[in-house]
């Protein structure tokens, strides 16, 4: 069996384990040894990675595996891994793992809410895996399915309402994404040899422009709408105040990827006379989504919605990045999926776990954290650095390559745009030390704060696990831009 089909395994066998397990103390170790086997694979996979691409430096996707589903429409599960997959499988692992210690006391029905969880890591480690766009899209909406049930019962505030709204925006937008596969897959070959798999598409390179043109604006709105594209972006801030920890920790962290991933990987590189020509418009949009996404933290008094805001802001620098179509800013955009998804993750445990000592996200009732929790309070400053660029962590090195190749551009239009974009660390400075400010040094508000506990052992393996990553990107950089470049053209 190809090692890569193991991190679709993993999760599975868990799904299994889970349902002979009769009470909490099982289903949180089940949890704890899966996630924990995922990412001991994903390091071990890291490096077997770097020892296959060492011996096989020109071949486009390692450890390709290709099993027939469905002969007579060429629908195979096909398999292969380059750089930015293995960068997207360690990231996956290290939240799902965190994410398992983020929900240790999850109540009510903590067996059904880790089968869950689990069936959504299944879609999101399948996805990244997948070079084939009918199992890609499969998986795609294995990871999709979950989210409603994870919101609408283990939720939060107006749960069923977000819940809803969500999965008919994220349902809208694969009906968009299916169409433009379909459109793809029947103009993929002149010889009547369709195909769904990426790179034998390619290769060929085979799609009319006059196709392009109609099947790139909505192949990238169907992946944009998943990655908070303007104006597809509201169900997202519902949804992540709405969501429990573990499941806004995977949601932000991993999820929205997806939607960076595909339009990378199927939009642009499948599609790029169109991507050429159209690229201003959704160019446009991404540019207001870093500004709009910005300015609508400022605007909010809930921690999670204030993280929310900054989601949209963030991930529209990767959708952004993207359509710059320079090697460096697209470096600069897979180094944000990834910056992003460990610090937001951050962020949302650290709001789950002082949301579950105080009842209360709402900055107004919160203050003086820092001398009652001091752990926890020093870890939310260091998200909040990360946040707003500061070197040394992950969030610098990620926007300064994004900005350094977006301005490679000479023109007008681009350059505009550009600090148009840079103008939103500005403003994420803003919010975040307004945050840190009101919450973590400010008076106390509510006097039975006085009362409460900092950071139990399994919380402080979760943060520490994240400011480490984070830290780690921040600090080394250089194996990670290496493995992102080598991808592309």
């Amino acid at each position: 069996m190809n090692i890569l089909s193991l991190f679709v395994l993993i999760p599975v066998l868990m799904l299994i384990a889970f349902v002979f397990c009769k009470n909490i103390q099982q289903v949180r170790w089940v949890a704890v040894l899966g996630t924990g086997a995922g990412l001991v694979l994903a390091v071990a996979f890291l490096f077997m990675f770097f020892a296959a691409r060492e011996a096989d430096p020109t071949s486009a996707m390692l450890f390709r595996y290709d099993y027939v589903w469905f002969k007579p429409l060429n629908i195979y599960y096909s398999i292969g891994v380059d750089g930015i997959s293995v960068l997207m499988l360690l990231l996956t692992a290290i939240i799902m793992f965190t994410g398992t210690f983020a929900s240790w006391n999850m109540d009510p029905l903590p067996k059904d809410f880790f089968m869950w969880l689990t069936l959504l890591a299944v879609g999101v480690y399948g996805f990244f895996i997948s070079i084939d766009m009918f199992t890609m899209f499969f998986f795609y909406e294995i990871a999709l399915i979950p989210m409603y049930l994870l919101i609408g019962l283990w939720g939060t505030g107006r749960k069923e309402y977000s819940a809803m709204k969500l999965t008919l925006m994220l349902m809208g937008g694969s009906a968009f994404l299916f169409v433009g596969i379909l459109g793809i897959y029947f103009n993929s070959s002149t010889d009547g040899n369709l195909t769904f798999n990426i790179l034998d598409i390619a290769q060929n390179g085979a799609i009319p422009v006059v196709a392009q043109r109609w099947i790139f604006p909505i192949t990238f709105l169907g992946f944009g709408v998943l990655g908070a594209l303007f104006p597809f972006h509201t169900w997202s801030p519902d949804g992540h105040a709405s969501a429990p920890t573990a499941v806004s920790m995977l949601h932000a962290g991993v999820l929205m990827k997806l939607g960076g991933y595909g339009c990378l990987r199927i939009a642009m590189h499948l599609l790029p006379e169109a991507a050429a020509e159209m690229s201003w418009i959704f160019l446009i949009l991404t540019g207001i989504s870093v500004v709009y996404g910005a300015f609508g933290a400022i605007a909010q008094t809930d921690l999670k919605y204030i993280n929310a805001y900054s989601s949209v802001s963030h991930c529209g620098l990767v959708l952004f990045a993207i359509l710059m179509m320079n090697n460096t800013a697209v470096t600069g955009a897979v180094m944000q999926m990834l910056s992003h998804g460990l610090m937001t993750a951050l962020f949302f445990a650290l709001i789950g776990m002082i949301y579950g000592r105080t009842h209360t996200r709402d900055i107004r009732e919160l203050g003086g954290l820092m001398k009652i929790m001091p752990f926890l309070s020093v870890c939310y400053v260091i998200a909040g650095l990360a946040s707003l660029g500061l070197p040394g962590l992950s969030g610098f090195v990620a926007e300064m390559t994004i900005f350094v190749g977006s301005f490679q551009h000479t023109d007008m239009f681009h350059r505009v745009l550009t600090v148009m974009a840079c103008a939103s660390i500005v403003i994420t400075a803003v919010y975040i030390l307004k945050v840190v400010g009101k919450i973590l040094y400010g008076p106390v508000i509510n006097d039975h704060h006085l009362e409460l506990t900092d950071a139990v052992w399994y919380e402080k393996i979760a943060v520490v696990g994240l400011v480490l990553s984070v830290a780690g990107v921040g600090l080394f950089p250089g194996w990670i831009s290496d493995m992102i470049y080598a991808c592309l053209p």
